[in-house]
Parts: structure tokens; sequence; C-alpha cells
């Protein structure tokens, strides 16, 4: 079968009760300093995109589901993880 080339796109993130000190640290010591008080949270993670060839757009997700738990490129105990998008490149 044909292959095809797609980019994913992915994010990882902090659980909700994991600590995220470079979320809080950009709260307290930027946002809040500077008069941005109505902002009550703030979460950092990582985005991720990857270039990949297959079949097709399932296939590709598949692939980098497949991948991220494999490899440990995130901790399913601490972090979500997120496909945002698949598309043709």
């Amino acid at each position: 079968m044909m292959q095809a080339n797609f980019i994913v796109e992915i994010i990882m993130t902090n659980k909700e009760m994991a600590r995220d000190p470079v979320g809080a640290t950009i709260k307290r010591d930027l946002l809040s300093k500077k008069g941005y008080d109505m902002i009550s949270n703030v979460r950092s993670g990582q985005y991720l995109r990857i270039h990949i060839s297959a079949e097709n757009e399932v296939k590709a997700k598949e692939i980098i589901e497949d991948m991220c738990n494999k490899l440990r490129i995130f901790n399913p105990i601490t972090q979500n993880l997120t496909i945002l998008k698949v598309s043709k490149s």
C-alpha cells in the first residue's frame, strides 16, 4: 500500500493532581506581578510535532500513540497525552 507523509501534533500536560512548578512560577512571578491577577491558574506542557510516513491518518495516529507509550516519551502516571491534529504534509 502507498505511504503518505503526515504531521502529528501532540501535547503532553501534567495531570491536575500533579505539581506544575513551571506553571506556578509563571503565574506567581510573571503574571501576578504584572497586573494579570484575573488569571487563576497556569498549567505548562510540552508540544511535539512529528513527521511520519503511514498508510493513512488513522494509522499515523496509532503509530504515534504506540511509540509514545512504548518508549515512555510521557509518564502516564503524571501526564496526559493528547493528539491535537494529524494532517498531510
